[in-house]
């Protein structure tokens, strides 16, 4: 790699925060353009694996895929193969051709470990895609809810997807209220390049049960979730702050229910909405996200899990609030 690794969207919210000329000159350190072999190692053994991509009008969309371990795996530190099953619903894996920007994150909910990659599509094929690396680097466990794999079921097609508009139906408002967990794809622009840190990402969001405040407006679901203190790479938030599109995803862990969203982002900081941040104990900024688009598929992945074992942060920040 050579130049800044973080592009204009990134740096923007990074010099906003006093946080630019420190992580620029640390960022060789933890932004590489290979997997190191720990990554490699987690990648192996998962049973999900998480993707964003674009669809053809530039809106990112988010995936969690299943199967059984070793479905992924690394045949060296710049290439990722991906066995796949059924695709055809996949929002996803609908939009992937060669040369396409896509993000991965690879999550062990038990052990809350957690590495991100971003590349593009080198190959395709009736069983698979292969990707190349162009950007890997590993996260902290902080917000993720631990979970411990329980079972795993074979995919059937007899479930009926079920495409939903802006206002969302009862069922998806349902999954949403009582959600612990969230992913979003985002993307530097409607067709990202891949220097300077361009490209498609996705990413792990978490709170305790009922964090995405969910609001009416105009025939149109209004999300509202909280951003946390992190790595302050703002890797997600650059990338709405460039292109204010984002592609969510709730997952049923315990039926497998997928809820694929397509939205607009809006950052608000305290000062643009102070008396919203109350509901959140130690939420730095906020993210509104208003759905313009859903698609639900029953059953889509083969994995199911247990309750979840709370993350230990959000307790220290309630306890630190005023």
């Amino acid at each position: 790699m050579s130049g800044t690794l973080f592009h204009a969207g990134e740096q923007a919210l990074q010099e906003r925060v006093g946080v630019r000329e420190r992580l620029e000159r640390g960022a060789a350190s933890f932004m590489r353009d290979y997997m190191p072999d720990q990554h490699r190692e987690l990648f192996h053994k998962l049973p999900t694996l998480l993707l964003g991509a674009l669809d053809a009008q530039g809106q990112p969309w988010a995936t969690m895929l299943g199967g059984a371990p070793g479905f992924v795996s690394t045949p060296d530190a710049r290439q990722m193969r991906i066995e796949l099953g059924r695709r055809g619903d996949d929002p996803v894996l609908q939009q992937l051709q060669f040369g396409a920007a896509i993000g991965v994150l690879g999550l062990e909910p038990h052990t809350r470990r957690r590495n991100r990659m971003n590349g593009v599509i080198a190959s395709i094929d009736e069983h698979g895609l292969s990707i190349e690396v162009r950007q890997s680097f590993g996260n902290c466990p902080k917000y993720i809810q631990a979970r411990e794999p329980l079972s795993f079921h074979a995919p059937t097609d007899q479930a009926r997807t079920l495409a939903l508009g802006p206002g969302l139906d009862a069922t998806a408002l349902a999954l949403i209220g009582r959600s612990d967990t969230l992913f979003i794809a985002s993307a530097s622009g409607a067709r990202p390049g891949m220097d300077g840190g361009e490209g498609v990402d996705v990413s792990h969001r978490g709170g305790e049960p009922g964090f995405v405040q969910i609001e009416p407006s105009d025939g149109a679901t209004v999300l509202t979730l909280p951003d946390y203190p992190g790595n302050q790479f703002f890797n997600t938030l650059g990338n709405l702050n460039a292109h204010p599109l984002a592609g969510l995803l709730f997952v049923d862990y315990a039926s497998g229910d997928l809820l694929h969203l397509a939205a607009r982002a809006e950052i608000l900081w305290p000062q643009d909405a102070p008396f919203a941040f109350h509901r959140w104990p130690g939420a730095q900024r906020l993210l509104r996200l208003r759905v313009s688009a859903g698609l639900r598929r029953p059953a889509a992945l083969p994995s199911r899990w247990s309750e979840a074992l709370p993350a230990p942060q959000f307790q220290a920040l309630r306890a630190a609030s005023p």
